[in-house]
């Protein structure tokens, strides 16, 4: 993956997303035509957690992602490393725990969480091979990983009208709906940057996570990966690191309208 051109030091991506907050998820909805909340809802299903169980929402940014698992009594907490993002979400959910943390150096202790999952953050990490193992470790063994990112439109056509609308249009719009046209610009660049559905695949392999699917939505613009922490992490990631090394299963392949 090449981001030389997403040079950014972590703080002044920080810095870029609180400017965003405000209208961050109006904007979302906007550039997404409608399409951000189902892929949400695909997530949360994924997840496949229940009250009692305590669940990781990493990139959490207002919290609208982790409001369906408050909205159903489960214990969940919205971690983000955008001050900007948390105060609009703790003003508008005070129900929920938010937390400020580095998702490559996550504030909790080992084995704490059930579930974790981070939708469309993972890629401004500027680390996120060191974010998978931090994810992890806090997982509790036998825990569950759902990622959700912009990924390969897998249909040739597709994906080169995709990439037109993605450098072309997507900062136009940014600019009359957005309050830091610059930053869907940066995001923009980030997405095109991102590796492919097996490629992030074999990541999740490579840090530790064991039974890796994906599922590709929206004809591959957005791919939902799973994966589950080895039921016996007694050894140390590095054990399991080295006993799941086999193929990738393939949840999906084929186009999700």
């Amino acid at each position: 993956m090449n981001r030389a051109s997403l040079d950014k030091r972590p703080d002044e991506v920080a810095t870029m997303f609180d400017d965003v907050a405000p209208k961050y998820d109006v904007v979302n909805d906007v550039l997404s035509m409608g399409q951000t909340r189902r892929w949400r809802k695909i997530v949360v299903d994924a997840m496949e957690v229940s009250k009692g169980q305590r669940v990781l929402d990493l990139a959490a940014g207002t919290g609208t992602s982790s409001e369906p698992y408050a909205d159903a009594g489960i214990d969940v907490v919205a971690c983000d490393f955008s001050l900007g993002m948390l105060k609009v979400g703790k003003r508008r959910r005070p129900d929920i725990n938010f937390v400020a943390g580095d998702a490559t150096n996550l504030p909790f202790a080992d084995n704490t969480f059930d579930a974790t999952t981070i939708s469309f953050g993972l890629r401004n990490v500027n680390e996120p091979k060191k974010a998978l193992r931090e994810m992890l470790r806090v997982t509790k063994p036998g825990g569950r990983l759902v990622i959700a990112d912009f990924s390969q439109p897998v249909v040739p056509l597709w994906r080169t009208m995709y990439t037109e609308y993605l450098m072309r249009a997507l900062p136009a719009i940014a600019v009359k709906v957005a309050s830091n046209p610059d930053a869907y610009v940066y995001l923009a660049e980030s997405i095109r940057a991102w590796p492919d559905q097996d490629h992030l695949a074999a990541w999740l392999q490579e840090s530790g996570w064991e039974n890796v699917t994906y599922r590709n939505l929206t004809g591959g613009i957005v791919a939902v990966h799973r994966a589950s922490k080895p039921a016996d992490s007694s050894n140390g990631s590095a054990a399991a690191i080295a006993a799941h090394k086999g193929p990738v299963a393939k949840l999906r392949r084929n186009i999700v309208r």
